[in-house]
């Protein structure tokens, strides 16, 4: 295994570095604030878009999409430490175009687009100009398991017709949003893998209702966390991504640069978490000693270091995989990762707002946003307890008894 950054990876990483240090760390207090001021949850702030376009200035757009034809052509390897120090902010991702659900679904129109979609859909996407949503999992059914997933997709001559009820559609909120990838059955009497489809749908589509947003233990996402009913919703036949029957292997295709993505960031998070718990280490002395001379709080940053590490490595390891041998061949790794990273995010997380107290938890600190975010990431695309069984279940694969 080699995980030696290229050159180019190597001068991003300075490059973002710097955009960090004078530009993303120095905003997000004022980020919030012009929220906050705007009275919506879903506003998108000036500050944002102004970043968004220093950082275009910069060199650093589109950073995640390994397709030199739309993004920056890095591979995994390159990639990984850039998303993790994206990790470190609730807010670099978006700067610099690299923020889910559009980096999924930009993936997903650049695999399986037409050009026609592509040039309606994944340009504007690419440019930053638009926004857009995913629509995958139901309220009604076990979506951990999304041969459950139920929402009709119907061929009515030369359109579909879309009956269903949505939630998590993540980014639906946003005014800028112009459209969902919407999943669901098209061929009911089809084998379990092959019945769902996925199409995209104008959210000023009749019929595509977006009733409510949902927060993530009490904090409402920028882009929004939607509860979405599609009611007869007509699209052309021509919105039809891939081929009918071929949801599930989009979904794939999508999901796992997105879980080695959110695992990169992850490890930002835990990072920071860290250097927060040091610094603060240092400066707190109840009891007349300070805070980094208690034993206990010495345990906690000694477990965070070797868990990153640990994290870190298990991450570059998969990274690595997916280059050399695709994503199916690092299914296990995947599944892995995606489990360890939100974990380790979590651990450190809950220690940082331990030793900073009452501090902690409020909003003058990032830390209980991230600790909310690692949390739920223990939950979304896919929860902890599925991936850990499909880990086993090659394990033991390996060692079933030969008739």
């Amino acid at each position: 295994m080699d995980f030696e950054l290229s050159p180019r990876s190597v001068s991003l990483l300075v490059r973002l570095q710097d955009f960090m240090d004078e530009r993303v760390y120095p905003n997000e207090s004022l980020y919030r604030e012009e929220i906050g001021a705007s009275g919506d949850p879903h506003f998108q702030p000036q500050i944002m878009e102004d970043l968004k376009q220093d950082a275009r200035e910069r060199g650093l757009w589109n950073l995640f999409l390994p397709d030199k034809r739309w993004g920056a052509g890095l591979s995994n390897i390159e990639y990984a430490p850039l998303a993790e120090l994206t990790g470190r902010s609730p807010i670099a991702a978006e700067t610099l175009n690299c923020a889910s659900p559009d980096t999924g679904n930009m993936e997903i129109l650049a695999m399986f687009g037409t050009r026609e979609q592509q040039e309606r859909w994944l340009i504007p996407l690419l440019g930053g100009t638009i926004r857009s949503c995913f629509s995958m999992t139901e309220p009604d059914v076990a979506s951990s398991d999304a041969r459950n997933i139920s929402t009709s997709i119907v061929r009515d001559g030369d359109n579909y017709v879309i009956n269903g009820h949505k939630w998590f559609t993540s980014g639906a909120s946003r005014s800028t949003c112009e459209f969902a990838i919407v999943m669901g059955v098209t061929n009911p009497d089809n084998p379990p893998y092959q019945r769902h489809s996925m199409v995209v749908v104008p959210l000023e589509s009749p019929g595509m209702d977006v009733v409510r947003t949902l927060s993530v233990f009490g904090y409402e996402e920028a882009h929004g966390h939607c509860e979405v009913y599609y009611r007869d919703v007509v699209v052309p036949r021509s919105n039809l991504l891939g081929e009918e029957g071929g949801g599930f292997a989009i979904a794939q295709a999508r999901l796992g640069p997105g879980r080695i993505h959110h695992s990169m960031r992850a490890i930002g998070m835990a990072e920071r978490a860290l250097e927060l718990m040091c610094q603060r280490a240092h400066v707190r002395a109840p009891f007349g000693v300070t805070l980094a001379d208690q034993g206990v709080v010495q345990d906690w940053i000694a477990e965070a270091r070797i868990m990153i590490e640990q994290a870190r490595l298990l991450i570059m390891r998969t990274a690595w995989l997916m280059d050399t041998v695709g994503s199916s061949g690092a299914r296990t790794e995947i599944s892995a990762i995606k489990v360890v990273s939100a974990r380790v995010a979590a651990w450190v997380l809950d220690r940082a707002i331990q030793v900073y107290g009452a501090a902690g938890v409020t909003q003058d600190l990032p830390l209980a946003y991230m600790y909310a975010r690692a949390r739920a990431m223990q939950i979304a695309d896919g929860p902890d307890e599925v991936h850990k069984r499909n880990v086993a279940r090659r394990e033991l694969r390996k060692y079933e008894p030969k008739a």
